[in-house]
């Protein structure tokens, strides 16, 4: 299935407590459970004023629509096309 990093521009994001975080992650799973298996959250990264996201979907407008329905930013959806890391220069 495709892999989508999401990018959420949200002012103040690294600053978030533990209770906020936690908040947006349910409100996340909430609209999640309620799409269907088809669309999965893998991990997300949380930085000054952003939050990037990884997402397995089979298109983009299934991420797009989560994003909708959970009242989230999705300013930017990428597909990831392959991932690499220090093995590959091997």
């Amino acid at each position: 299935m495709p892999q989508y990093l999401i990018e959420r521009n949200i002012p103040g994001a690294g600053k978030l407590s533990a209770a906020d975080l936690k908040g947006i992650s349910q409100k996340s799973c909430g609209v999640l459970s309620n799409m269907g298996p088809q669309i999965q959250w893998v991990h997300s990264y949380v930085t000054g004023d952003q939050i990037f996201c990884v997402y397995r979907a089979p298109n983009e407008e299934m991420v797009r629509e989560h994003a909708r329905q959970g009242g989230f930013p999705a300013d930017k959806v990428s597909e990831i096309k392959t991932t690499i890391n220090p093995t590959t220069a091997e």
